[in-house]
């Protein structure tokens, strides 16, 4: 099969450990927790910055603009069915680009079944051309190892061909980051496929921070993640305990076991801390120490 790369494709290599260069997620909303990561999180830590609906581009771009005044990249969102305009897209992109300043995005098509503009998906919004043309030159597009509740997986491929392509032609540092999971079986598998499809792009595998179990499975039925109860045994999860804490450690041990860079590429985490980054990043100094 032929061979796609963006502009900054890397190559394997020998695999880093895996809690170093790390990314986090975070709502707009979560501005205040900043505050309490100020001297836990890595300098040039990437920060997402979530598109939610019941959240103004206002909230958005203060909580950009704050992450990056911590020393921190902002990773803002952009959710392509929710964006009603051309112009309300070029609009936000410049206020990116002023306050924040923004040179990454996350780009994703958004849960609206219907747009409420011209983008219908991520890749209408990257073939607009509207990321190089306001600075924006690293951008995430989305993988889903344990497959989409509402998309077959040979769709989700020929997405992720179609939205890889479009950013190498337009010249784009491109990275993938994956939905989280509880298994690193299907992760890995879904992983050595990207490989040989040709797809040489750093991904960033989705990974639920430590959390209450009862959050963690309200978060995993919301997201259409599997989470069986022989998963989720797998994982560390008791369901007669739900008021336990989880966390990714037995995870994280499976997939540092299982990962060759010969066959699984260039792979880094992206944690979803679920409104507590300060408990993530302290667990991860924890894990890493």
């Amino acid at each position: 099969m032929t061979q796609h790369t963006c502009s900054s494709s890397l190559a394997a290599q020998p695999a880093q450990p895996l809690l170093q260069d790390y990314s986090l997620e975070m709502t707009a909303r979560e501005i205040r927790s900043l505050a309490d990561i100020r001297t836990l999180a890595t300098p040039g830590t990437r920060v997402n910055i979530t598109f939610l609906p019941n959240e103004q581009d206002a909230d958005r771009l203060r909580a950009a603009s704050l992450v990056h005044a911590q020393g921190l990249i902002p990773v803002p969102h952009l959710a392509a069915r929710r964006i009603r305009s051309d112009t309300e897209l070029r609009t936000y992109l410049a206020r990116l680009r002023e306050q924040a300043p923004a040179r990454h995005a996350f780009v994703i098509a958004g849960d609206p079944p219907r747009p409420a503009g011209p983008y219908e998906d991520a890749l209408a919004l990257i073939q607009s051309g509207l990321l190089a043309e306001y600075d924006i030159r690293h951008v995430s597009i989305s993988g889903y190892p344990d497959g989409h509740p509402a998309i077959p997986a040979d769709v989700l491929w020929r997405a992720l061909h179609a939205k890889h392509r479009a950013l190498a032609l337009q010249g784009h540092d491109c990275e993938i980051i994956t939905q989280f999971g509880f298994e690193a079986a299907p992760i890995l598998n879904w992983l050595e496929r990207l490989r040989q499809e040709g797809i040489e792009v750093p991904v960033r595998i989705g990974v639920a921070g430590p959390v209450g179990v009862h959050k963690l499975l309200r978060y995993a039925a919301a997201c259409g993640v599997g989470a069986s109860a022989g998963i989720l045994r797998k994982y560390g999860v008791s369901l007669g305990r739900l008021f336990d804490t989880a966390g990714p450690g037995m995870l994280l041990q499976d997939l540092q076991t299982g990962l060759e860079p010969a066959r699984h590429g260039v792979v880094r985490l992206h944690f979803f801390p679920f409104g507590d980054m300060e408990k993530t990043l302290r667990w991860i100094l924890a894990q890493a120490a």
